[in-house]
């Protein structure tokens, strides 16, 4: 069903970031320059916007707050509440307040995730194009008065194509068209930061989705069509990219907009004060001065540098949960795309996954948009296709595996064998309990590839004793294959499987993988979000999707499509 934007002092939000056992983030967008209050648990806690670009924002950390303790919470707006909204200007009436539920060390980790959200109406229109939203029929089923606090995760985590740059709805590219040429390139894609801006207002203002993201804390990463779709899938793609008259304002608008609206809402207070664009605004604000700190030089500067040189700025991080450890990695910006030293991490990068990837807690979650662990055929073909355009087999046919990477989307983790190889050899040594304590499982979440399923590390091959591997894939939240895409997609997984083997075995150029996997549940292409929830050493994982009952297209319900545990 279509729902006007937001009009009034709060344009966005208000969205809950991170929340640990003491402190927790909110964002909004305002309408106008201005103070941002929140207040919960009897106190209030305050922040000026800062202005990007003509947009204001402001991102409020609430500290010294109790583990384990629960509080609705309101946002004021110069001294104007406007969150609760009135009643009367609730776009979907009866929904419960919002609330801040702070994490206990001994509490076990339940999460939800995700990846590939569209935003087009929830119409009947909607829903026969791209499906019922999963994260909407997740958000009905968690506003209904007979839910318990046992049922709500401790967080969402959005694992990729939180919004589509590439491929806008008939919304987007009205306001496209309101403000240049469509039929000039860009045309229908994303041309800067304001576009940007329009696009996560369309993508965040739905009201059930809007109450969603206002009361469960949320955790992100970019994947790419946030961006484009491909994005750094070869230095040939990047080449030709930076050669086109528009893609230098793509990309500094798409990276300056992350970092608002995704990234700094990811980090913790103790994150937050090292990150060197927050200090900037902390300095402001301790400055005392009474202006709106103006960050659009700031950012698009920012921007335009971590794109050239991915090893001056981290977009991956770290969230402890418990007893539990959630690491979110870029498999996006941070590539080495030279044919010589491909690798999908660069080595600032996977330095730091390394200091990471440790034991000594009860479970490992590693979110990556990139599936890790992929169709064991699709794996060999990738890794062949490498070795392929990499001029393995003289410079004449590299040229041609190139192009065969690109047409078929080649570029997952098998796709840069040398990243690959170095984690997987990191995640066994955890596993084995080489580095720490070892965890109940080391659980891979991921999205991309429009369908999910479970694929596990084969453990006869590990230690006595070592860690379920796992990898989880939930993808897409909204936007379906179609149902030959989908019925190719089941066929060559299963059909490639020997042939790619026997090929990627037989040839000295392709690595073979050190350790074996394979798909134990799935594929499944649904519309749908999946919650995991620890249970002592193992895993109960539900993926649920969303199911429209007549015209009711503000009631979706969630449906169960799958159920995977681990004891």
């Amino acid at each position: 069903m279509r729902h006007d934007l937001p009009t009034g002092p709060l344009q966005l939000g208000p969205l809950l970031r991170y929340v640990g056992e003491t402190s927790a983030t909110v964002w909004v967008q305002t309408r106008d320059r201005a103070t941002v209050r929140v207040r919960a648990f009897d106190r209030e806690w305050s922040q000026p916007t800062f202005t990007v670009h003509g947009y204001h924002y402001a991102l409020v950390v609430l500290d010294g707050l109790e583990p384990g303790a629960v509080g609705d919470y309101e946002v004021h707006i110069d001294g104007e509440r406007v969150w609760p909204e009135p009643v009367a200007d609730q776009g979907y009436p009866g929904l419960p307040p919002s609330r801040i539920r702070t994490l206990r060390h001994t509490e076990p980790t339940r999460m939800a995730f995700g990846s590939c959200r569209t935003s087009v109406p929830h119409d009947a229109d909607g829903n026969r194009t791209n499906g019922v939203d999963a994260l909407r029929s997740f958000a009905y089923h968690l506003s209904r008065p007979d839910r318990t606090d046992a049922e709500w995760p401790h967080l969402v985590c959005f694992l990729g194509d939180q919004v589509y740059a590439d491929d806008t709805s008939d919304e987007m590219q009205e306001f496209i068209a309101s403000r240049r040429d469509i039929d000039e390139p860009p045309g229908e894609e994303l041309k800067d930061y304001v576009e940007y801006a329009h696009l996560y207002r369309l993508a965040w203002s739905d009201p059930l989705n809007r109450w969603l993201l206002s009361t469960l804390p949320s955790a992100m990463i970019f994947d790419d069509h946030d961006i484009r779709d491909d994005w750094n899938t070869s230095a040939d793609w990047q080449r030709e990219m930076n050669a086109t008259p528009w893609w230098h304002g793509r990309i500094v608008g798409g990276l300056a907009s992350y970092w608002v609206y995704q990234h700094a809402g990811n980090l913790s207070p103790e994150e937050l004060a090292e990150d060197e664009i927050w200090q900037r605004i902390s300095a402001h604000v301790s400055s005392g001065d009474d202006r709106e700190l103006d960050l659009t030089d700031v950012l698009d500067t920012f921007a335009e540098r971590v794109d050239r040189h991915p090893d001056t700025y981290r977009w991956s991080y770290s969230r402890d949960l418990g007893e539990s450890r959630l690491v979110v990695v870029d498999s996006r910006a941070a590539r080495v795309l030279e044919p010589s030293r491909r690798s999908i991490l660069d080595d600032y990068e996977m330095e730091w996954l390394e200091g990471q990837l440790t034991g000594d807690i009860d479970h490992l979650f590693i979110g990556t948009s990139l599936p890790f662990l992929i169709a064991p055929g699709i794996h060999d073909l990738e890794a062949i296709n490498e070795a392929w355009s990499s001029g393995a087999w003289g410079k004449p046919w590299g040229k041609v595996g190139e192009k065969v990477r690109r047409m078929v989307d080649l570029e997952h983790w098998a796709a840069f064998q040398k990243g690959f190889a170095h984690v997987l050899d990191l995640v066994v040594a955890v596993a084995e309990g080489k580095r720490g304590r070892r965890p109940g499982t080391i659980t891979f979440l991921s999205g991309d590839v429009h369908n999910s399923y479970v694929c596990e590390l084969d453990p006869a091959q590990l230690a006595p004793g070592s860690s379920r591997v796992l990898q989880l894939v939930c993808s897409p939240i909204r936007n379906p294959l179609s149902r030959v895409v989908r019925a190719m997609h089941a066929l060559a997984a299963r059909w490639m499987a020997r042939p790619m083997r026997l090929v990627a075995g037989a040839s000295s150029k392709v690595p073979d993988p050190a350790y074996r996997w394979s798909v134990t549940e799935g594929p499944w292409f649904d519309n749908n979000i999946a919650i995991l929830e620890v249970r002592g050493e193992g895993l109960a994982v539900e993926w649920q999707k969303g199911e429209v009952v007549g015209e009711l297209y503000d009631e979706p319900h969630a449906r169960e499509v799958a159920h995977f545990a681990v004891q």
